[in-house]
């Protein structure tokens, strides 16, 4: 049997800050700013905060040493772990990786720094962590097989994300192997989660990876206390990979571990939204940008999507034409499609403010979302759509993209990447701060964690949800 739980474990030991490549760091200090930033904003708007952060207080969760993005009270690691997982997970617009079907960040960052407000790991260790996390998660969601995980009803992000959540707390924990060996056993036991959130819009979505993220911190915890976790808890008879998938690819876990650096991969999102409707909005973008058409000229739209990005935002098509609420429209190929021949763009603030919108919902109604099943064979297959719109002038325009804009090859600008971080973070905490925190996150090897905390403070006198 390939023990891929130990050589991931001794992967993790081993890794320090001066062994990773200049681009990886780079690009976890991208990734976190871009977390950060979505923790931030959530934590002032999502609609789940409110309920969340009040079950917090009732559970007595409150009043300890790790901090909240965007909040100015302190909780207990558990609690911090699993506010900053939901929170970031809140808008739909967190990083994703294509060949896991995950979000990486949502598990891993808010593991990794509840840990690291504890003995006060420096900048440093926690980007290595955080790193270690990523290449973990990212591995085991491929060798789950994403599609047939989904399609038996598993949310990846929480089932897999808690394994990269136990490895970023282990990490700056300072775990030996064999402790992390057990933090990955004892992780196996809350590996949990279901996309049955999809059916009604129901916030569990975000509840889940926050669990995870908590669960991979307790995880790490425990086995640095000496609890025993279970051995082989990828690999063996009931672990994970055999548990949670019909076909696994174990190799998938630690091929070229240490060589090919899957932090590389992971994408960011230039929209809210699931991340498999964003080539159907690059096309629309695209042509309204080239043929300057608005809601008006539309006669009708039709949008080819593949396998699994049919399945989550296609249909069916009479509840995806009429979102019910955020997680709705989030899920919903036809809302996002309808903001893009509007605005030639999609921001967080258009899901909420254009939900009930007449506009919308009229070009809603024209849009029809079918699935493809003539790609195939194309590593980037998964993600294609083909648009095709019918103007009233009697022009048809179509356009076919395969690489979503925010992934490996494609992947936003350095003003793209901050022009988004501004819109979600300046309505927050100020222009002053916003500036203040970006540079602090791209210089993060040489600052301190409660620092960083200190930057995302709500500008004095702005009320938050669950505040008085």
């Amino acid at each position: 049997m390939l023990e891929v739980t130990r050589e991931l474990a001794r992967f993790v030991n081993d890794l320090e800050f001066e062994n990773i490549p200049t681009e990886v760091i780079d690009r976890a200090k991208i990734l976190m700013r871009d977390f950060i930033g979505i923790g931030i904003r959530a934590r002032h708007e999502a609609d789940s905060t409110l309920a969340m952060m009040r079950a917090t207080e009732i559970l007595g969760a409150d009043g300890g040493a790790c901090g909240v993005f965007g909040d100015s009270r302190w909780f207990s690691p558990a609690a911090a772990a699993l506010i900053n997982g939901a929170l970031g997970h809140s808008l739909d617009f967190d990083d994703t990786h294509a060949e896991a079907a995950l979000h990486p960040s949502a598990v891993v960052i808010p593991a990794a720094f509840a840990a690291a407000q504890l003995p006060g790991a420096s900048g440093k260790e926690v980007i290595t962590a955080i790193v270690a996390g990523y290449e973990v998660v990212c591995r085991l969601g491929q060798a789950v097989g994403p599609d047939d995980h989904y399609k038996r009803g598993y949310h990846p992000t929480a089932t897999c994300g808690v394994f990269g959540a136990a490895v970023a707390a282990g990490k700056v924990m300072g775990l030996s192997a064999e402790e992390i060996e057990s933090a990955l056993g004892i992780a196996l036991s809350q590996a949990s989660g279901t996309m049955q959130f999809v059916e009604n819009g129901a916030w569990t979505m975000r509840y889940q990876v926050g669990n995870s993220a908590k669960s991979g911190l307790v995880a790490a915890s425990f086995a640095r206390e000496g609890f025993v976790g279970a051995t082989h808890p990828i690999e063996g008879k009931y672990g994970f990979l055999r548990a949670y998938a019909p076909s696994p690819n174990v190799t998938k876990v630690v091929a070229a571990v240490g060589t090919i650096w899957e932090t590389m991969n992971i994408a960011v999102k230039p929209y809210p939204g699931c991340r498999l409707a964003h080539s159907g909005v690059d096309a629309i973008i695209e042509m309204k940008r080239e043929h300057g058409f608005e809601p008006k000229d539309i006669a009708s739209v039709d949008i080819g999507l593949v396998g699994l990005a049919y399945d989550l935002t296609g249909t069916p098509q009479a509840q995806k034409r009429t979102p019910d609420n955020l997680v709705d429209a989030q899920f919903s190929m036809h809302f996002q499609a309808a903001i893009a021949i509007q605005h030639g763009r999609i921001h967080w603030d258009d899901f909420s403010r254009l939900l009930r919108d007449e506009t919308t919902s009229a070009l809603m109604r024209k849009i029809n979302v079918t699935r493809r099943t003539d790609i195939t064979g194309d590593d980037w297959s998964k993600f294609c759509a083909n648009v095709s719109i019918d103007l009233k002038d009697g022009r048809q325009i179509t356009r076919q993209i395969h690489l979503p804009k925010g992934e490996f090859g494609n992947f936003l600008t350095n003003f793209e990447l901050r022009a988004k971080f501004r819109s979600l973070v300046t309505p927050c905490i100020g222009y002053a701060s916003e500036i203040a925190l970006c540079d602090l996150i791209m210089n993060f090897e040489n600052e301190t964690v409660d620092k960083l905390f200190h930057e995302t403070l709500p500008t004095p006198g702005m009320v938050m949800a669950g505040e008085d």
